[in-house]
């Protein structure tokens, strides 16, 4: 046991760090990696790959996401600036590298190899692109001449446009929603909401238009009689199979249909082999990760912690939900990812990077306090044990 009275780096981020969502991160990354042993092997035998490649792969980046995750987590909130930024500029060059040397898959272009390992800048480039807004916007609130907002968008726009070339329109889409978030939790009056209201539908109305992916799948989900649903049909299938128990460990059948049944759709895998219960539980943790940081960052008395934690936790629930309701035939296929649960290396190090921020930022922190003229130090709110 560590006692209260040591002040060693280890002991003070014990007593600091949220022990519960961090529980909750750690339950959804095992999960991850035993749900992977239900949903990957048929992938892997269809492909010509031996039946535990995707396992043996998740399981090698689980450790060194676990460290990075704790590590981050001891950050200070500078320095978390200061990893985002480089991370951010890092995770924009590569984007720009993939557009001219990445590999094409399913007709896009959002990986690139370096030292050895495929790597998707774009999981990369979100969490950075919060923290670094929500430090513009923090700024600005503070020194109104620095045009913190105009900067934000500006990034934006960047960021954006490199994820339509690949194209991605699904994490555009998402960056958008959360930068949305960002300016409404910032303050923003509903004059300059209303437009930038109407440009995000003048975007969607764009994507529709102008990307026939995405077109084909917004028709498909209005009138499934208009293309192929297979995916969707089979995904609804496997729920309904699974009914509230599950069919039992490898009794499942989607996943030897389906070709992203270990990425995309592992949510409707769980469903069948292990019922909905189990998915049940995984929405629970997923909420409560969700509301305990919210919660946390609503108590942070620093701008730049509100707005980062509140964005970071946004971004991650949105992209869960996201995943979930396409599973559920609610929305239009995304292509996105199920957060620590699908297979993907670099979707698990980006997540482990965004969530060691969510951490670093909701520690308790003692800030000091003039009483009667002497000055004590109090414990930061930001953060609840």
């Amino acid at each position: 046991m560590v006692s209260r009275t040591d002040r060693s780096p280890f002991a003070e981020w014990l007593w600091t760090i949220d022990r519960y969502i961090l529980a909750g991160i750690v339950i959804l990354m095992v999960s991850g990696v035993v749900l992977s042993f239900a949903a990957s092997p048929p992938v892997a035998e269809r492909i010509g790959l031996e039946p535990y490649h995707f396992i043996k792969r998740q399981a090698v980046f689980l450790l060194p996401s676990i460290v990075l995750l704790l590590g981050v987590s001891a950050l200070s909130p500078r320095m978390v600036r200061r990893v985002a930024l480089f991370v951010l500029l890092g995770s924009v060059l590569l984007m720009i590298a993939t557009l001219f040397t990445g590999a094409e898959i399913k007709g896009a272009r959002r990986w690139v190899h370096l030292f050895g390992f495929t790597i998707q800048p774009s999981e990369f480039v979100k969490p950075a692109l919060v923290i670094v807004m929500a430090f513009l916007m923090s700024e600005a609130r503070k020194r109104p001449e620095i045009p913190g907002g105009l900067f934000s968008i500006m990034l934006y726009v960047i960021v954006v446009a490199l994820l339509v070339a690949q194209p991605d329109f699904g994490q555009a889409m998402l960056l958008t929603m959360v930068l949305a978030a960002l300016f409404f939790l910032n303050g923003l009056s509903w004059f300059a909401i209303v437009p930038l209201g109407v440009a995000g539908i003048g975007g969607m109305i764009a994507g529709y238009v102008y990307l026939p992916h995405v077109r084909g799948r917004v028709e498909r989900f209005l009138n499934p009689e208009s293309g192929d649903t297979y995916q969707i049909d089979r995904a609804i299938d496997s729920f309904l199979a699974g009914g509230w128990f599950g069919r039992g460990v490898g009794e499942g059948t989607v996943k030897r249909i389906l070709p992203d049944s270990h990425t995309d759709f592992i949510f409707a895998v769980v469903a069948e082999e292990y019922g909905i219960l189990l998915c049940l539980f995984l929405v629970s943790v997923f909420a409560f990760v969700v509301l305990r940081g919210l919660s946390a960052a609503s108590k942070d008395q620093d701008p730049f912690g509100r707005l980062a934690t509140s964005g970071l936790i946004v971004l991650f629930g949105l992209q869960s939900c996201i995943n979930m309701a396409v599973n559920l035939n609610l929305m239009p296929a995304k292509g996105m990812t199920l957060p620590f649960i699908s297979y993907g290396g670099s979707s698990l190090v980006a997540l482990a990077l965004s969530m060691g921020f969510v951490l670093a930022l909701t520690r308790r922190r003692p800030r000091p306090t003039r009483i009667s003229g002497v000055t004590v130090t109090r414990v930061s709110a930001s953060s609840v044990v």
